[in-house]
């Protein structure tokens, strides 16, 4: 259980520098450098700690009271900085980044509210138990307004904190990202362009967040409300750059259909009565690689084969649960490659089999991404990958611009263990766009079926209860 508490201020007094912790000197001092005159600002502290069994992984959340800039007319705001996704002890940790949040102040209260540090101990549990990092750009869908009122921001963007410079610790650099809350609809359009896009169109609006993207759960308009000529530009955005979004977490399933469900040797992901077949170590890693670089934009698209090294300084990304997350990497190359340990099971005794007919399932949810993937992605030479978030089942679909994929034109449906893969070329996506654009998120008919017999392809939108099953 937290406890809200005056900080130490620790870091102000030089002569207990020797016994005070290097990485969380660093950031006291990032802080201090910002509010020089609250050296004791109130923290939100775990009781038990998580590295001695806790159950919250952030050690310290500060809460600062901001005074905003009246020149670039930005209001007061509370501030909040994380401690604890980085290595504080020296104890090694992964995540070389800080988490802070300004939330808009609902009058001259005297203390802040709980509710971001709530939200922030949930995103840090997220990273901790996925061993995925954010970045800049990245989206998280929430699916529940932020403070659990009946706010219409009920989802988040993530940006470098505008106030806040990196820092260098004995243990590594630190930066420090920022969570912006954000409606629906602008969740829905940083996936279908990209989430710096909107990122840029928020600070154009001031009531949305201005110049340093302040949270306000009151907002009650989208930007795109409050100013109807901003879907334009993101419409612009999306003919003109694709969609940067390579894959999500997802309720999806696949079914071969070249052969008989009792074939023992099937690697369908739906299983009746037994464990799915799980991903080699070396494919899960791929897929990783497919979401963690889906931001990267290259002239052709290429799944290199799979390598049996492991670079430390990469950190691969995947979502999961509520979260549909990518990653910018910095290199230009866009691609799926795979950096990992040996897996249990040697990965060349994996067989990938080439299927004749295949039956994909998703959710609601999940399959009105289906046009983002074939105009944002496939169209634009790129790939995109759903990973189910209940078990290890992956579909990804390449276009014939991607290099390394195991399906090809020959051979357009291929399977990985339970990855499957789907070529498409370009004709066929756009015939599919064409009878997939009744699609919307708030369909209530379910479920609805899409088939080309002469593709031997069959797409299912099922209710949720069809994932929630342990049957499927």
């Amino acid at each position: 259980m937290d406890e809200m508490r005056p900080s130490s201020g620790a870091a102000a007094h030089l002569g207990l520098a020797s016994i005070f912790p290097p990485g969380l000197q660093a950031i006291y001092g990032e802080c201090r450098r910002l509010y020089p005159d609250q050296a004791n600002p109130l923290q939100v502290t775990a009781i038990v700690k998580y590295w001695l069994g806790g159950p919250d992984p952030l050690d310290y959340i500060s809460m600062y009271r901001n005074v905003g800039c009246p020149g670039q007319d930005v209001p007061e705001h509370w501030h909040y900085v994380s401690l604890g996704l980085s290595d504080l002890y020296g104890d090694n940790r992964v995540h070389d980044q800080v988490s802070a949040f300004d939330v808009s102040q609902e009058g001259p209260k005297t203390a802040p509210p709980t509710w971001p540090a709530e939200l922030m101990q949930g995103l840090a549990r997220y990273v901790f138990q996925s061993e995925n990092t954010f970045c800049s750009g990245d989206h998280i869908s929430w699916h529940s307004p932020l403070d659990n009122s009946e706010s219409r921001i009920q989802h988040m963007l993530l940006t470098e904190d505008p106030q806040m410079q990196p820092v260098q610790t004995p243990f590594g650099h630190i930066s420090f990202l920022q969570i912006v809350g954000v409606c629906t609809e602008e969740l829905q359009a940083a996936q279908q362009w990209n989430g710096q896009g909107i990122l840029d169109l928020l600070r154009g609006v001031h009531i949305a967040g201005g110049p340093w993207l302040i949270t306000d759960m009151r907002r009650g308009e989208t930007i795109f409300e409050i100013d109807p000529h901003l879907q334009e530009r993101v419409d612009k955005g999306i003919e003109t750059d694709g969609s940067n979004l390579s894959g999500v977490s997802a309720k999806c399933a696949w079914d071969d259909l070249s052969r008989p469900p009792e074939d023992e040797d099937d690697s369908r992901s739906i299983c009746i009565g037994s464990q799915p077949r799980r991903l080699s170590d070396k494919d899960t890693e791929q897929i990783r690689e497919a979401l963690r670089k889906g931001l990267e934009i290259n002239s052709k698209s290429v799944l290199p084969p799979i390598s049996s090294q492991r670079h430390s300084h990469d950190r691969p990304q995947q979502s999961v649960g509520h979260f549909q997350t990518q990653q910018i990497s910095r290199s230009r190359k866009d691609s799926l490659e795979s950096e990992s340990s040996a897996a249990i099971v040697p990965h060349e005794l994996v067989r990938t089999r080439q299927l004749e007919s295949v039956h994909l399932k998703f959710n609601q949810e999940s399959g009105t991404l289906l046009p983002l993937c074939l105009r944002g992605r496939l169209l634009h030479g790129r790939h995109f990958t759903y990973k189910s978030i209940n078990g290890d089942t992956a579909i990804t679909f390449v276009s014939t611009g991607v290099e390394g994929a195991f399906a090809t034109e020959e051979h357009p449906y291929a399977a990985h263990g339970p990855w499957l893969q789907i070529l498409l070329t370009e004709e066929f996506v756009e015939q599919m766009l064409a009878d997939v654009q009744d699609l919307s998120p708030r369909e209530s008919k379910l479920p609805k079926e899409y088939s080309w017999p002469d593709k031997k392809l069959k797409i299912s939108v099922l209710p949720d209860t069809v994932f929630d099953s342990p049957l499927q």
